[in-house]
């Protein structure tokens, strides 16, 4: 027994030290040395442009026809009319009709190009709801210190940011060595096939390879990590995948007064069930595994043991996350049913029940694995499983954190933001961005806002708005990237 108790205390021993020794060579991947950059003064007219630019109702919606296209054609309007330089020393292609790919062209022709990117629409107010707002959506409304309106953050927000970024070096007469790309589309929120998409495709059959693209995604989050008491600046390279199911059960129809032990409705919702409690396996690689590389070494002493242990402490780090909707997304490919359609009359039995669940697809797994998850999961053949196919994307590639694009971005933070710390993420939604790979393997996803949990629901939610402070950054940041490039 003596023995046995002193092997086991020299392996205690041995697996204590190789986590002090793992916890304390982790040291900080923030860039260091890098000095604040000096308050550039960004003139009120910028804000005003912004709640402009939010009074045009560009809303795109899945049926094309409901989509005002006079509202897309005096927004490009707007642009040119408001930011005159632009358009007379940048070149201006429209794709599609309404998807807008400036060129400005540098004086080093050996550099490859950068891209900016965002886009223009915006999705609809839920009908209803409008009351709800402090603020009318279209309208604009400069009060209280903040520009509110569908678009404010998601994502008018980065396409004047921009514009007003090129017109202000313009006014300076700037031209930067490296030569740039303003990509804008206008059906990201149905998912860009017409607009990003062919934005992409355009530059790929112009055989043009770029060094970095930035698009919306990650933001400045204030208070989003336990044990860190600076801001997090939260710069998505990579994004998971999407696709929608349609499950269909069949059941026999009839009266209500004589129901069989499973009406269609009931074995869709047993379905429904079975996929909620059973979820995607949990992972913690790529981009969550980035994540946690960056925050480790700022973190207490036993969150950075854990965090430099993962070979041993995965199950701990996974029941942590996984308390919190945006740490469960992290991790694991998630499971929305968000659409059923069943039944016309409460005394008869529907013969067919349907429902669409959302998949966001985590890198590592695919749109056909949750085809297959799913329909094994259920385990019932009465119920037919199908893809809804026309947004299907699978998750994109990881860009690399030490590439040339990234460590710009990284000093542009820096320099912008110098209380933020820099931390690479997985996006959980879609952006434009995702096109881009036929062009760039080097992709990030970065708004410069500074947002709490609060501010999170108000992309697509009720009373969007940003702070006349928060954009006045916008701009100064996409300054210094540029000058920085």
């Amino acid at each position: 027994m003596k023995t046995l108790l002193k092997i086991v205390g020299i392996g205690l021993l041995a697996l204590m030290a190789v986590l002090l020794f793992n916890t304390f060579r982790i040291s900080s991947k923030q860039m260091a040395n890098v000095p604040p950059l000096a308050s550039l003064a960004v003139s009120d007219s910028a804000v005003q442009h912004l709640s402009e630019a939010i009074r045009y109702r560009t809303v795109s919606y899945e049926d094309i026809a409901l989509m005002d296209s006079t509202q897309f054609e005096k927004f490009i309007g707007f642009l040119a009319k408001t930011y005159p330089l632009v358009h007379s020393r940048l070149t201006l292609k429209r794709i599609n009709n309404y998807a807008l790919l400036y060129e400005w062209k540098g004086t080093n022709t050996s550099l490859k190009p950068a891209l900016l990117m965002g886009h223009y629409d915006v999705v609809p107010v839920v009908q209803g709801t409008q009351k709800m707002w402090k603020h009318q959506p279209f309208e604009g409304d400069i009060a209280e210190g903040f520009v509110y309106g569908r678009g404010t953050l998601d994502d008018k927000v980065t396409v004047i940011g921009v514009l007003e970024s090129v017109e202000h070096l313009l006014r300076q007469n700037y031209q930067p060595a490296r030569s740039f790309y303003l990509a804008f589309g206008h059906d990201e929120e149905i998912s860009g096939r017409v607009g990003g998409k062919a934005l992409a495709e355009w530059l790929q059959a112009q055989n043009v390879q770029l060094e970095y693209v930035i698009d919306e995604g990650g933001t400045i989050k204030i208070d989003g990590v336990s044990g860190i008491d600076k801001p997090i600046a939260l710069v998505g390279v990579a994004e998971k995948g999407y696709t929608s199911l349609q499950l269909t059960s069949l059941g026999d129809g009839g009266h209500s007064s004589m129901p069989p032990p499973q009406t269609s409705i009931g074995m869709l919702a047993e379905a429904i069930d079975k996929l909620q409690k059973k979820p995607f396996p949990a992972r913690l690689g790529g981009a969550a595994a980035y994540l946690q590389d960056y925050l480790a070494p700022e973190m207490p002493f036993g969150t950075k043991l854990a965090m430099a242990n993962r070979w041993l402490m995965k199950s701990v780090i996974v029941n942590l996350l996984a308390k919190t909707n945006a740490g469960n997304a992290m991790v694991r490919t998630t499971t929305a049913p968000t659409v059923i359609n069943a039944g016309v009359k409460d005394n008869v039995l529907p013969i067919e029940a349907v429902a669409k669940i959302n998949f966001r697809i985590l890198p590592g797994d695919s749109v056909q694995g949750v085809v297959k998850y799913v329909k094994e999961t259920i385990g019932n053949e009465r119920i037919t499983v199908e893809t809804l196919k026309q947004f299907d994307t699978e998750p994109s590639p990881v860009s690399d954190t030490a590439a040339l694009g990234f460590r710009l971005i990284h000093r542009t933070i820096k320099g912008c933001f110098p209380d933020a710390l820099v931390a690479p993420y997985l996006v959980v939604g879609a952006t434009d961005s995702r096109y881009f790979r036929s062009v760039c393997p080097n992709v990030y996803r970065f708004m410069p806002v500074r947002m709490n949990e609060e501010d999170l629901k108000r992309p697509h939610g009720t009373n969007e708005r940003i702070s006349t402070e928060d954009f006045k950054n916008v701009v100064r940041f996409y300054v210094a990237l540029i000058k920085g490039s």
